[in-house]
């Protein structure tokens, strides 16, 4: 596509607008809005994408500094306290690797 396209900037961005310079917040929404409703999707604030993004990334028990880091916090607090949700799932899991270690399975 960029040897397509006249004047292509390549700047190694994930989201580009068309001639590979930064794409504009309002322009990615409006696609992303459009996107949903041709895949029949539920409508839901763009702003979830980030939640979800690191809410899985702390269920996947990645380091809460690289995901602070990630989500553009300065104090992991901040990440812990919006992003880490307990669940039964993971208080099981936690449970069973702590009998796991001291011989207690």
């Amino acid at each position: 596509m960029k040897s397509k396209i006249k004047n292509f900037k390549d700047l190694d961005l994930v989201i580009c607008a068309m001639n590979g310079n930064y794409l504009e917040p309002r322009n990615l929404i409006r696609k992303f809005k459009q996107l949903i409703k041709k895949a029949n999707l539920p409508v839901i604030p763009f702003h979830n994408l980030r939640h979800t993004h690191a809410t899985i990334l702390m269920r996947m028990g990645e380091n809460p500094k690289i995901v602070a880091e990630r989500m553009g916090h300065s104090r992991v607090e901040t990440t812990l306290g919006i992003y880490s949700h307990s669940n039964e799932e993971m208080q099981k899991n936690t449970a069973d690797r702590f009998d796991e270690k001291f011989g207690l399975n």
